[in-house]
């Protein structure tokens, strides 16, 4: 699996195969086929995994109720900048690639990248619903829209930063995204 994790992120799902990630684990074809019917299957798994695993990093940072809403969204951001300058900018997000390649997946990707979107929109959603009982943002702001958009650019800003090797972009829109936030007067 983390072999399949560092391949497709690297190289994406329609241009990685099998072999290079059997090989690098050392695993035989053979086995590798008793665990999964195809690329597909193993691809879907894979993407599952890391869902799962980003999941429990979003929820550890966005629902810890030590510190404000709006800190808890940066202690995420930075937590995912040092993820990506630790890897080289190399790898970004597992399912912001998918969701660029979707168009040459096979059609079992897509609800699957939705339904993980779909998660990850509605644990921001409650961290900015918190952000609205603290009185950090006001009162009539639509969280989940807000989420939704936060997602939208955050992978645009993990694309750019991997292009420039830099966390400058997921800087910047976490200052943009915050900025922008609707707050009182």
């Amino acid at each position: 699996m983390r072999s399949g994790l560092e391949q497709l992120t690297e190289q994406g799902f329609a241009s990685s195969g099998i072999e290079p990630i059997l090989k690098k684990v050392g695993v035989p074809k053979g086995s590798f086929y008793h665990y999964f019917a195809s690329k597909e299957a193993f691809g879907q798994a894979v993407l599952q995994n890391y869902a799962d695993y980003f999941l429990t990093k979003l929820t550890t940072h966005l629902y810890d109720d030590a510190h404000p809403p709006l800190t808890r969204i940066r202690h995420f951001v930075a937590d995912a900048k040092a993820g990506m300058t630790r890897h080289d900018f190399k790898r970004g997000c597992l399912v912001g690639n998918l969701g660029q390649e979707v168009g040459v997946l096979p059609e079992s990707f897509r609800p699957q990248l939705i339904a993980i979107f779909a998660s990850w929109q509605n644990c921001l959603a409650k961290c900015l619903e918190d952000a609205v009982a603290q009185g950090q943002i006001t009162a009539d702001a639509n969280c989940q829209l807000l989420a939704e958009n936060f997602w939208v650019g955050w992978e645009g800003a993990v694309s750019r930063a991997k292009l420039v090797e830099s966390g400058t972009p997921l800087d910047n829109f976490c200052d943009l995204f915050m900025a922008a936030l609707p707050k009182e007067m």
